[in-house]
């Protein structure tokens, strides 16, 4: 343990750094009962503390739990975060081990004020179920805090019988009768579960009028929405379970797991818990997928492994390509492109990390060749990198490379040699304005081609045999830093094997 963890007080049973108030206790009451108790305290930016736990202890007879809290109201920065605020959530008798899924019952981060648990139901963000005896945490999260903030926290137990249990409704996990085809998804849709204010119902209402045939469902530290998706999914449509796991050195997506699962967020880089959590994803047939690595502020950034060794893929696109965030965005492209260039390929997506009506949901979109439409065909089409990247669904595109009887699209392999003529064919619709052009390692161009007032791009050329890699981007413009509108993943043109996994 380095010296500047050792002044710190740590959990023993979870990774991070953490403090434990005094227990509160509260004592048996009679059916009918409802008994409050408070926590008071506060966090000052020297405190270096990222989660703090309000333990207290439940006896039997309680038929449901409900927490407020109250602290100064944050402030908005302008730039999409806000300082001095406070995450909440609960873990209960289970206990607070990292990755102790058993303990976890919910958390709304900043979102809520309040929420409650019982058997049968509970606040989104939370899981519904028994109320067992014990000792339950509250744990605050600390978030950018520039002054002084006070907090209270009121705990109140309601006593009387348990109550009907709660009954799951996952999502299938596939359509029936697809084969297969190119389809179109957007893996980070948030929703009233964590820090959306869209419902399911209007998150798939969305989703269906963006041209999607999936979506990945990506609330923060929680697992809550994903067991209840089969309540609203409508026929022939794809919900990919997931969590966008949020560390306080970055986010990341763990997509395609199966419904119900939570993937624990308590670790920093030099905690050395990321790959044992990524791992766990992939061996449960998932994607971990580093989100908007690119945004410059704390928490939001990558800051853990600079090449994404941890990891199996890169949100590269994220959002608008306008304003900051092109920018974002724009670096996040060239920064796969160097690690793509020195032969360390981490498949690209994009995605909208829509939490309201204002941010439209398939603002990017994953275009993905899979053998069906189902959790493990399109998992495993975006693990081998045979997807391109939209702005929307009015966008089709095609990329192939071929050398003699061999042929090849995204992610696919073309081996060729030095000597060699590759040909290569781009086929573009929908791209009225807009310039495609075919790049290699270090960027270098091979060509480029201008829509005609159709809309459509037709592009074939040849590529010289033995280069690692060619790839396509379409751009609302002539200029490198023109908005994209469409990037694919790469076809591979030497046999050398790349890295594809974390």
């Amino acid at each position: 343990m380095s010296a500047h963890l050792d002044r710190r007080r740590l959990l023993l049973t979870g990774a991070g750094i953490a403090t434990t108030a005094a227990l509160t206790t509260f004592e048996p009451a009679a059916a009918g009962s409802v008994v409050t108790k408070r926590f008071t305290g506060h966090f000052s930016p020297t405190d270096r503390e990222d989660w703090r736990y309000l333990p207290f202890r439940v006896p039997k007879g309680v038929r449901q739990i409900e927490v407020s809290y109250s602290y100064p109201p944050p402030s908005d920065t302008g730039l999409g975060f806000s300082t001095n605020v406070i995450d909440i959530g609960i873990f209960d008798s289970s206990g607070i081990g990292l990755g102790q899924a058993s303990g976890f019952r919910g958390w709304s981060g900043g979102a809520r004020s309040s929420f409650r648990i019982s058997r049968g139901s509970a606040t989104p963000g939370y899981l519904p179920g028994p109320i067992s005896p014990g000792t339950w945490r509250i744990v605050l999260g600390p978030y950018q805090i520039l002054r002084r903030t006070d907090y209270e926290v009121t705990v109140r137990l309601r006593f009387g019988p348990r109550g009907a249990a709660f009954h799951p409704a996952p999502a299938p996990s596939a359509v029936a009768g697809t084969g297969q085809g190119w389809y179109r998804g957007d893996l980070h849709v948030h929703t009233v579960h964590s820090d959306g204010s869209q419902t399911q119902r209007e998150v798939l209402t969305r989703a269906q009028a963006a041209g999607l045939d999936f979506i990945g469902t990506a609330e923060h530290n929680t697992s809550t929405a994903q067991l209840t998706w089969g309540r609203y999914v409508p026929d022939g449509f794809l919900v990919i379970s997931g969590e966008e796991v949020t560390t306080r050195a970055g986010h990341w997506l763990a997509t395609g797991i199966p419904p119900g699962t939570w993937i624990d967020w308590r670790y920093r880089p030099e905690d050395e818990r990321l790959a044992g959590f990524t791992r766990r994803v992939r061996e449960l047939g998932g994607l971990s997928v580093a989100a908007h690595p690119n945004i410059p502020l704390s928490s939001i950034r990558w800051d853990f492994d600079a090449d994404f060794a941890e990891v199996d893929a890169v949100e590269v696109w994220n959002g608008p390509w306008s304003g900051l965030n092109a920018g974002f965005n724009e670096k996040a492209v060239q920064r796969w492109h160097r690690l793509l260039s020195a032969g360390t390929f981490k498949p690209a997506v994009g995605n909208s990390d829509s939490h309201n009506a204002s941010q439209q949901i398939g603002l990017a979109q994953n275009v993905v060749r899979a053998e069906s439409l189902s959790t493990a065909a399109v998992i495993a089409g975006l693990r081998g990198g045979h997807s391109w990247v939209a702005e929307s669904s009015a966008i089709e595109l095609e990329l192939t490379a071929s050398l003699g009887d061999v042929s090849g699209e995204c992610g696919d392999r073309v081996p060729s040699s030095e000597g060699d003529d590759v040909e290569v064919s781009l086929r573009v619709s929908g791209a009225a304005g807009c310039v495609a052009t075919l790049l290699g390692p270090d960027l270098e161009t091979y060509a480029d081609q201008t829509a005609d007032e159709a809309g459509l791009i037709t592009l074939d050329t040849t590529v010289p045999g033995g280069v690692a890699f060619v790839r396509a981007e379409v751009r609302r413009g002539s200029t490198p830093s023109s908005p994209m509108v469409a990037l694919t993943n790469p076809i591979f043109l030497t046999a050398a094997p790349v890295i594809a996994e974390g």
